[in-house]
């Protein structure tokens, strides 16, 4: 009989979790027939990492999921790593006796025979029946190499131009390009990153994708992102790192200098995230999901029957400004659906040791404000409080930057680098903040100015933690409007 409930402490409201058990990498995310595959890396006998499946679930809205059976389990060939699906329109690939079908792009990991030497490679698998089930290709893998050891997460699109298939591949501390007609048989194309970005761990789980400038669509950059893996010398742990510039469908060629290092989260918890294929915005936007946890503390994060949750879905698009070329999130607009009571302010003068969110409580919310920071030189909020516990979010005028403190933020010691502030540089034009803030029971992830700058991190707070506190130093701020919306959880709809 099933134990779970959706109910447990510190159990995630209205983002994505496993039914129960260890899960960290999105895998496989495409969209056919109206339907949002998300596939996950997931060890279902253990709530720590293991032995590697996907893991599936379902949606047709980016909230509610629909959990399905394993997808993938090891074989002769290994466990199950990261990867990508696409839609195999054209059946270049031969499976789908001309229609079209969903092709898997993964790496099977193992050890070289007599040798306890990892081996990773590509392989392929295909589902007849819109995703329910998988077939091993008979000819996996597909593609590996001897000499390099970390050599996986293949992220696989189609290049219109070229009428071709484009594998962007982590390759160590760098990325492999290679091309298909088929998704059966790889040429290299090039590789990037050598000198490139932030090299503090492993690169993994890179995706390219094209994005309009500004909104117009005859002016677009390529995106690389890529994820880095823990480095016990730095304290951030895992994080993800992006570049902007040219793809010629073999190439890419990165804009800024190699010495620029462009940061896609300044939280601790948004890890090897990827977008979904196949999805046709009429904006040209990408829709994104990330790992919400750390490799720095991920097997110890203190939940019981599931470990690890996801970020809320995001889109992606590319804005500039003063600082350049930079990529904006902004959360997916059907989380509008889940918004219920709501308390509204405005044009309300906030002044130092006046609380006037005095009496209002909340363990799964949105916060949406706009600020005049006028004669103040920090304000902020302190969320999920009580006497002993708080989170607090702010920015200070005088140094520009934008902070969460998670220190006092609830539950900490399974982790000596998890009670921390972490800040980022925001701009406030004409002195002016712009916050959105989503808030669960173990999570927050504040959107700045539009997405300009985004903080996901973990927090534990007890569940009697809800009071809130809006706060200034050092002198007055306006706040021009403020919303609180209480969220309906998720799991009323699709339980299991």
């Amino acid at each position: 009989m099933s134990t779970i409930t959706y109910t447990e402490k510190y159990r995630p409201q209205f983002h994505f979790t496993p039914p129960s058990k260890w899960m960290n990498d999105p895998n496989g995310m495409v969209y056919f027939e109206g339907e949002y595959h998300l596939f996950y890396q997931h060890h279902p006998n253990g709530t720590t990492w293991g032995p590697m499946h996907w893991g599936h679930a379902i949606s047709t809205d980016l909230i509610h999921w629909e959990h399905r059976p394993i997808a993938l389990a090891p074989d002769h060939n290994g466990y199950i790593f990261s990867g990508s699906a696409v839609v195999d329109w054209k059946d270049s690939s031969g499976f789908f006796a001309g229609k079209a079908g969903l092709v898997a792009i993964f790496t099977h990991a193992d050890q070289y025979p007599n040798s306890d030497r990892p081996r990773q490679r590509q392989s392929l698998a295909y589902s007849l029946d819109k995703g329910r089930t998988w077939t091993m290709y008979d000819g996996n893998p597909v593609l590996y190499s001897e000499e390099i050891i970390d050599f996986r997460d293949p992220k696989v699109f189609w290049y219109e131009p070229k009428q071709q298939w484009v594998m962007v591949l982590a390759a160590g501390d760098r990325v492999h390009i290679y091309t298909s007609a088929n998704l059966k048989d790889w040429s290299f194309g090039s590789e990037f990153g050598s000198l490139d970005g932030s090299h503090d761990g492993v690169w993994e789980c890179p995706d390219l994708i094209e994005l309009p400038v500004n909104g117009d669509l005859k002016q677009t950059k390529w995106v690389l992102i890529v994820s880095i893996g823990d480095n016990p010398k730095f304290t951030e742990g895992s994080r993800t790192q992006y570049f902007t510039g040219s793809f010629d469908g073999y190439s890419f060629v990165n804009d800024s200098g190699p010495e620029t290092v462009l940061w896609l989260d300044h939280g601790r918890d948004n890890y090897a995230g990827v977008t979904w294929s196949d999805i046709n915005l009429s904006n040209q936007e990408k829709l994104f999901i990330g790992w919400m946890s750390n490799w720095k503390y991920a097997n110890h994060t203190p939940t019981e029957t599931w470990r690890s949750a996801m970020t809320i879905p995001r889109v992606l698009s590319l804005r500039e400004n003063a600082s350049g070329i930079r990529l904006m999130q902004k959360p997916v607009v059907e989380l509008e659906k889940l918004r219920q009571r709501s308390t509204t302010y405005k044009n309300i003068a906030v002044v130092p040791g006046k609380n006037i969110l005095s009496g209002i409580k909340g363990d799964i919310f949105e916060l949406i404000c706009e600020v005049d920071l006028a004669s103040s030189t920090e304000f902020g909020f302190k969320l999920r409080m009580s006497d002993s516990e708080e989170t607090v979010v702010g920015y200070n005028k005088v140094t520009g930057k934008f902070f969460v403190d998670r220190s006092n933020s609830g539950e900490s010691d399974f982790h000596g680098e998890f009670p921390c502030m972490h800040e980022v540089q925001a701009h406030s034009p004409n002195g002016k903040l712009k916050l959105q803030i989503f808030v669960d029971h173990s999570s927050i992830e504040v959107f700045v100015n539009d997405g300009e700058c985004v903080i996901t991190d973990q927090i534990f707070p007890a569940p009697s933690s809800t009071d809130m506190d809006m706060f200034v130093i050092g002198g007055e701020a306006k706040v021009e409007s403020l919303v609180i919306y209480s969220l309906n959880s998720i799991h009323g709809i699709y339980g299991i």
